[in-house]
C-alpha cells in the first residue's frame, strides 16, 4: 500500500511540474493542441476522461425587486479518453424555483460545444438548436439538459453557464472531485459585507485558500460598500469512485457549502440566522404543518375509542393504532418531514401520503391515547449524514420515537409490512434527533437496526440419471429478509405473476407447487414451501457429473473490487444467511471429489464465513453460513471484508463431483 501510495504522489508530483492549471487561461472556445494530448493520472490511468479543468465563480448583485440576488458561472473542459466517458456529452442543469414566478433560478446563458483535431487543425461542432430540452421535474424543479454532437475518443467538450438566483440562503456550494480524475478545480466567492456566510468542508482531500481578500464592491448606485473575495483551489483531484454498500457517495466527495450566518444590513438590526436547537424546535413547534398538524385532533377523537376499544396494555395500544395506521395510509414513496396538509383528516380521508404525513398522524394518534411520543428527525441515507449541527434544512423525513419499559422504541408506518420497531431501509441512517416540543428539548438518539436481515434455506433434492433434481425447497425469512419477500410478493399482480418472476431469475427452475406461510402474520416466522424439478444446473463430462449444492443462493460475486477504500462500508442492517443442502444421488453414482470446509472470521467477531461438506452412504450434506455482524465497518476494516467476501464467492462455487460406475 505505501509503494502505491508513493507512486501516486510521484504521479502526481510529475503533472504538476508541467500543471495544465499553470496556465490559468480559461476562455470559452480558446482550445490548444495540447490538451487532446492530455492523460489521466495517479491511480486512475483507466479513467474514460480526465477533467482539464472547472471553474466556479459566484457573486452578487443587487435590485429593487428581489434585492440581493447570487449570481452563479460555471466553466468546464473534458478531454475524453474513450467509448465510456460519452455520457459527459450529456449533462443537465437543475434550476430551483419557489412558489410565485419571480420567485425562481434563471439560466440566463449557455455555451457548449465539441473540438476534434482533424488534419492538424481543431474542427468545432458547436451546441445545436434541437440538442436542448426543458423538463418539469417537480414543482420545486426545472431541468434544462444538453447533448454535445460529433464526441468521439480523443474529442474535448467544454460547456459555460450563468445561473440567478434570488435563494441567497442557498448560496451555491461547488464540488471539487468527481467521477473522472480532475486536474484543476476552482471556485471564487464574492460576498457583500452585509451577509454572513459559514463555509463547510466536506470530503478527503484538503482544499487551499489562495486568495482572502476584501475587495470593493458596488451594489447600489451611489452607495460605496466591500465585499469578501475568497477563491478556492484543488489540483491533481483523484476521481470519486462509485461503491457498493454506502449513504451516499455526497457524504465523502471534496466540497464546499456555505451556511447563511447572518445579516448585517445599514439602518438594520444584526439578524442571526444561526440554528441553535431550542429555536428550531420552537419554529417546529408553531408550524402548521408540524406542531400545528400534530394538535388538530378531532379526526383522533373519534377514531381513537374504535381502535383501542377497551385495551389497557399500552404496549398492544401502541401496536393497535400503528397497525391502523400503516393498514390505512398508504404512502406515496416520498420523504418528507413537513406535512403535505394542516388537518390530519384530510390525509385519512384521502387514505395516501407522504412519510410526513403518515408518521405525523401516528404521533397524533397516539398523544391522543395518552402515550408520550416524540417526532424523531431523520437524515435518510440518499440525502447524507446530518452534521449534527443545528440545521433543519439537514432533515428531510420524520419518525416517531416513544419510550416503553425504559426502551427507545422507533415508529415507521410507512409501508404496511413493517414490523413493530422496524424502519425503512432509507432511514437507517445511524442516528435521529428526537424533539420533545412541549418542553422544547431534543437529543440525539441511535437509529441502530432491531432485526437483521435473516435468511435459512432449507434444500432437500434427489439427483437422478437424467441429471435432474427434484425435492423440497424450504425457506425462512425473518426481519428485513422477511420485509423484502413480503414487499417482493405483494408487488406483484397475484402469485402466478410472482412465481413467473421467480423463475425468470432462476435458470432451470420448475414449480410444482408452491405456498407461503404467515404473509399477514407477524408474529410468526415468514416461510415458503416449493416443490420442485431443476434442470441445466449439473454438468456432464464423460463419466464425471458436476454439481454446486447451493444452487440459486450463492453468492457469485466479489462487491468490493477496490484495492482500497477512504469511506465506510455499510450494510444499512447486519445479516444472517444460511444454507442447509441434502443432495441424494442415484446407487450408480460416487464421489469423486468432495470440497474441503473451513471456517473464516473477520477480527473480534465482527462476522464470519463458514461451509462444510459431509458425506454418508448416498447422501451429501452441505451447509453454509454467513454473518455480518455489524451495520456498517470503518475503512480500515475494508481489507478484511473484501477478503471475507472473495473467500465467500469462491468456496462456494466450488462442486461436488460425482463419478458414475462403469
Amino acid at each position: 500500500m505505501k509503494i502505491k501510495r508513493l507512486l501516486y504522489a510521484v504521479g502526481i508530483l510529475c503533472l504538476s511540474l508541467n500543471s495544465y492549471a499553470q496556465k490559468k487561461e480559461f476562455k470559452f472556445g480558446k482550445i490548444t493542441p495540447e490538451e487532446f494530448n492530455a492523460k489521466p493520472f495517479g491511480l486512475d490511468t483507466a479513467a474514460a476522461a480526465v477533467k482539464l479543468f472547472d471553474v466556479g465563480d459566484c457573486y452578487f448583485e443587487y435590485n429593487e425587486t428581489n434585492g440581493f440576488i447570487f449570481v452563479f458561472e460555471r466553466h468546464v473542459r473534458y478531454k475524453i479518453i474513450n467509448k465510456n466517458g460519452y455520457d459527459l456529452a450529456d449533462f443537465q442543469i437543475p434550476l430551483y424555483k419557489g412558489n410565485s414566478n419571480s420567485s425562481r433560478e434563471d439560466l440566463s446563458r449557455m455555451e457548449a460545444a465539441t473540438y476534434n483535431m482533424e488534419a492538424g487543425k481543431v474542427a468545432i461542432t458547436k451546441l445545436g438548436k434541437d440538442s436542448k430540452f426543458t423538463e418539469e421535474f417537480n414543482k420545486n424543479y426545472q431541468i434544462k439538459k444538453y447533448t454535445l454532437a460529433n464526441v468521439k475518443e480523443g474529442s474535448v467538450i467544454e460547456y459555460k453557464y450563468v445561473i440567478r438566483s434570488p435563494f441567497t440562503f442557498n448560496l451555491k456550494g461547488w464540488r471539487f472531485q468527481s467521477e473522472v480524475p480532475t486536474i484543476y478545480s476552482e471556485y471564487n466567492v464574492r460576498i457583500p459585507e452585509y451577509l454572513i456566510y459559514k463555509p463547510i468542508f466536506g470530503g478527503l482531500y484538503r482544499i487551499n485558500q489562495t486568495k482572502d481578500e476584501t475587495i470593493n464592491a458596488n451594489y447600489v448606485t451611489g452607495l460605496t460598500s466591500n465585499a469578501r473575495y475568497t477563491q478556492y483551489v484543488l489540483e491533481n483531484v483523484p476521481a470519486l469512485k462509485e461503491e457498493p454498500f454506502i449513504t451516499t457517495m455526497d457524504d465523502y466527495v471534496t466540497s464546499i457549502d456555505f451556511e447563511l450566518m447572518a445579516t448585517r444590513y445599514p439602518n438594520d438590526i444584526y439578524r442571526d440566522y444561526t440554528g441553535n436547537w431550542p429555536k428550531i424546535i420552537n419554529g417546529l413547534a408553531e408550524d402548521e404543518n408540524f406542531g400545528g398538524f400534530i394538535k388538530r385532533n378531532s379526526a383522533a377523537k373519534s377514531l381513537i375509542p374504535t381502535i383501542i376499544k377497551s385495551e389497557t396494555d399500552t404496549m398492544k395500544i401502541v401496536k393497535l393504532i400503528y397497525d391502523y395506521v400503516k393498514n390505512n395510509i398508504k404512502w406515496d414513496d416520498s420523504y418528507r418531514m413537513y406535512s403535505s396538509e394542516t388537518n390530519p383528516k384530510t390525509t385519512l380521508d384521502k387514505k395516501t401520503g407522504s412519510s410526513a404525513d403518515i408518521n405525523l398522524i401516528l404521533l397524533n394518534f397516539l398523544k391522543e391515547a395518552k402515550i408520550e411520543a416524540n417526532p424523531l428527525l431523520i437524515s435518510t441515507r440518499s440525502n447524507g449524514v446530518h452534521p449534527g449541527l443545528p440545521q433543519i434544512s439537514k432533515f428531510n423525513n420524520v419518525l416517531v420515537h416513544l419510550k416503553l419499559n425504559g426502551q427507545d422504541l422507533i415508529l415507521d408506518a410507512t409501508d404496511q409490512d413493517h414490523f413493530l420497531g422496524m424502519i425503512s431501509y432509507e432511514s437507517l441512517n445511524h442516528q435521529g434527533f428526537s424533539i420533545d416540543l412541549k418542553n422544547q428539548i431534543g437529543a440525539w438518539i441511535t437509529t441502530e437496526p432491531k432485526f437483521l436481515d435473516e435468511k435459512v434455506y432449507n434444500f432437500i433434492l434427489t439427483l437422478d440419471k437424467e441429471n435432474k433434481l427434484k425435492g423440497t425447497m424450504i425457506q425462512y425469512y425473518k426481519g428485513y429478509g422477511a420485509l423484502s419477500l413480503r414487499n417482493r410478493y405483494r408487488s406483484n399482480a397475484n402469485e402466478t405473476e410472482f412465481l413467473k418472476n421467480i423463475k425468470k431469475s432462476k435458470q432451470g427452475l420448475e414449480i410444482e407447487s408452491y405456498k407461503i406461510n404467515n404473509l399477514d402474520d407477524f408474529d410468526e416466522i415468514l416461510n415458503e414451501e416449493l416443490k420442485v424439478t431443476i434442470e441445466e444446473n449439473v454438468e456432464e463430462a464423460g463419466n464425471l457429473v458436476y454439481l454446486n449444492p447451493l444452487l440459486y443462493e450463492r453468492t457469485k460475486e466479489n462487491f468490493f473490487k477496490h484495492e482500497t477504500r477512504s469511506f465506510p462500508v455499510d450494510f444499512g442492517y447486519p445479516m444472517k444467511e444460511s444454507i442447509k443442502t441434502i443432495i441424494n444421488f442415484p446407487d450408480d453414482y460416487e464421489i469423486d471429489k468432495l470440497p474441503k470446509g473451513g471456517v473464516f472470521k473477520l477480527p473480534d467477531n465482527k462476522g464470519l464465513f463458514s461451509i462444510s461438506f459431509v458425506a454418508q452412504e448416498k447422501t451429501v450434506l452441505v451447509r453454509s453460513m454467513i454473518e455480518i455482524s455489524n451495520s456498517s465497518y470503518s475503512p480500515e476494516d475494508y481489507f478484511n471484508i473484501k477478503e471475507l467476501f472473495k473467500v465467500i464467492v469462491e468456496r462456494q462455487a466450488e462442486q461436488i463431483v460425482f463419478k458414475k460406475k462403469s
